[in-house]
């Protein structure tokens, strides 16, 4: 990042981070232990080889690192990510319906997987389906790639439709306080604002996702599908970025459960501060596409969103 945003971060973080000399010892100031910590996300290394880099000890750097996620998810992540209100959201809408032409989409939901240890406890829950164990990140992304609703923590074996269900979003969402009574026709139908998911989520008003292939899809369904999948791409390349710069979120992570959930909300909010600063990223960085299993349909609560779907069909048909 640049010195101009790094800078800023000190700032930021200086009323939790900061510490004063002691008539026994002088303290490591903000920027070095700022510095250090920014190295151990940025990269994964191991706490003894960042020592060697920095000077101090193994213990040092892992103090930098838990004060400085301890401190970022008060001061920072709330800032960062946080849920959009009623104007922003249209500036959600317009754009993407500017980049993709889908009215009233407002961003794209995913889950990735975050390589940890196995736990002591219930170590079964967090091996995934992948062959290994992990975390759970559900990220919801506007269409910049910038992240505006995140849910960490959940045990890696867990299905997408269960995480989400898990989630505020859910709670707010499914009773209708989360996204601002703003509606539109759309092929018909009386649509409000509404997030893109894969065929892993329920079919909600709020949440559309492709016709589900059966063999029998039409050339509008498929063309409806298209436009979906197109979109829905963003969210994948946030993760792709998220990863590529905080490489410390593809390696398996030696921290419990509870630092490295604290250090994935870190990620997301260093994320949204390096896009929204415009910084450098080369893709060189990206995390390569892990090779996904077929996607597990959602089963349940289906009805909400067809008339939502079909209409957009027809919208994009027109």
């Amino acid at each position: 990042m640049s010195e101009e945003t790094y800078t800023y971060l000190c700032n930021k973080l200086r009323p939790a981070m900061e510490r004063q000399d002691t008539t026994f010892r002088e303290c490591i100031p903000l920027k070095k232990r700022v510095a250090i910590a920014l190295w151990k996300l940025a990269t994964g290394s191991e706490y003894r080889s960042i020592g060697h880099l920095f000077g101090v000890s193994r213990t040092t750097v892992c103090r930098c690192v838990q004060d400085f996620c301890a401190a970022a998810e008060p001061l920072l992540v709330p800032e960062l990510i946080c849920s959009p209100d009623r104007q922003k959201f249209a500036e959600m809408a317009a754009y993407t319906e500017n980049q993709w032409g889908l009215p009233q989409c407002v961003g794209a939901i995913d889950g990735s997987h975050i390589p940890i240890l196995a736990p002591q406890e219930y170590h079964c829950d967090y091996f995934n389906r992948k062959g290994w164990h992990s975390i759970i990140l559900q990220g919801v992304v506007d269409g910049k790639g910038h992240f505006w609703n995140v849910f960490a923590g959940m045990p890696g074996n867990m299905h997408d439709a269960r995480v989400l269900r898990l989630s505020s979003l859910w709670e707010l969402a499914s009773r209708g306080n989360y996204f601002p009574p703003c509606t539109r026709d759309i092929g018909g139908v009386n649509a409000g604002y509404y997030i893109l998911g894969d065929n892993a989520y329920p079919l909600q008003s709020w949440l559309l996702k492709p016709f589900p292939d059966t063999g029998r899809l039409t050339a509008k369904h498929v063309f409806d599908n298209k436009n979906i999948c197109s979109a829905r791409v963003v969210v994948e390349n946030a993760f792709g970025r998220l990863k590529g710069r905080w490489r410390c979120l593809m390696k398996i992570n030696d921290c419990d459960v509870k630092l490295v959930k604290s250090m994935v909300l870190t990620c997301c909010a260093l994320h949204n501060l390096c896009e929204s600063h415009g910084e450098d990223y080369d893709d060189g960085w990206n995390a390569p596409a892990a090779a996904e299993p077929g996607v597990a349909v959602a089963q349940g609560a289906e009805e909400e969103g067809t008339d939502i779907r079909e209409g957009l069909m027809r919208y994009l048909n027109m």
